[in-house]
């Protein structure tokens, strides 16, 4: 996959030759309803010869529409991440149009005639909730008319899951309340938070259950406080393992959230490294604990639980 990240003020020698089938949108989650979105694009593509492009945005909207501080901002899916979900799906090109300059304050039929036309559409492809601009004069049931007919105009469905819309916002909702296995289902995926392996207190180690403290930079978002069975790959290894979001209040009060991870069969010492941890099941809520025996005892059900876990979903298969 081709990454070009556009600049403002549009600057047409980026665009490669050819045309191309576009799908547009935030795609924060690349989840299930945004997969259709793609899929369809990809199969106009290839009805008509020509390559998939898609074109995405550098940051939230809100942060340059609503003012929201960027800094109160967590992803489902950061750029970088985004970006690979893409080339997984088979993307030829993939832009990355900017949020600063003019951009933000054109009109709908400027952003068409650059956006699209500019990037050599054939065939728009988006959500039926698409909007490039104001909501009331430019959604996708105008998109016809600034398109002039130099390209087709394809609105998809919105992707529906028991009754409920798929939508990176339910998504957002099923991870603040630690619903992990249902937001899994509407991603299409596992999810996953990236870390660096810092220092923490050896507690872990001193109650015979070693934990891997993680840094998640704070734009990608974390799940609700509890314990989780999780895989985390390090180093090219993927490893089960159970993991704590939480405050450890059993050694005190008003403690700072941390990510702790107890791999299974694993010694190593990864301080420093970058690693990668998948999401699964949520097997409880935090407790606080009379002491460490009683925490002790309550770690060594949650392994055999998250290990219960993984041998069922590897028989599921």
């Amino acid at each position: 996959m081709k990454t070009i990240f556009l600049k403002e003020p549009f600057d047409s020698r980026q665009i490669p030759a050819g045309e191309v089938v576009l799908a547009l949108g935030f795609f924060d989650g690349v989840h299930r309803g945004h997969q259709l979105v793609i899929q369809r694009a990809a199969a106009e593509a290839k009805r008509r010869g020509c390559r998939l492009a898609i074109m995405t945005l550098d940051r939230q909207p809100a942060i340059v529409f609503q003012q929201v501080p960027a800094a109160k901002i967590q992803y489902l899916t950061t750029l970088q991440r985004k970006l690979e979900l893409f080339a997984q799906m088979g993307i030829d090109i993939a832009y990355v149009a900017p949020l600063t300059g003019q951009l933000p304050q054109m009109g709908p039929q400027e952003f068409v005639d650059l956006y699209m036309v500019g990037l050599h559409a054939v065939a728009v492809v988006a959500g039926k909730d698409y909007t490039y601009g104001k909501h009331d004069i430019a959604n996708m049931q105008l998109l016809p008319r600034y398109a002039q007919k130099r390209f087709d105009v394809i609105a998809v469905e919105h992707l529906r899951f028991q009754d409920q819309k798929i939508s990176s916002t339910t998504i957002r909702h099923l991870l603040d309340t630690g619903e992990i296995a249902a937001a899994n289902q509407l991603l299409g995926y596992t999810y996953q938070n990236s870390g660096l392996v810092v220092h923490g207190e050896q507690r872990g180690r001193k109650l015979g259950f070693p934990t891997l403290n993680l840094a998640i930079p704070n734009d990608e978002r974390i799940l609700a406080e509890g314990i989780y069975a999780v895989q985390v790959k390090v180093a090219g290894q993927v490893y089960q393992g159970m993991a704590s979001i939480g405050r450890n209040e059993t050694f005190g009060s008003n403690r700072q959230i941390t990510v702790e991870i107890n791999l299974f069969d694993f010694a190593q010492m990864v301080y420093g490294q970058q690693v990668t941890v998948y999401w699964y099941e949520k097997l409880r809520d935090q407790v606080k604990f009379t002491g460490a025996a009683a925490l002790v005892e309550q770690l060594k059900a949650d392994k055999q639980q998250t290990i219960a876990y993984f041998i069922a979903k590897k028989n599921k298969k």
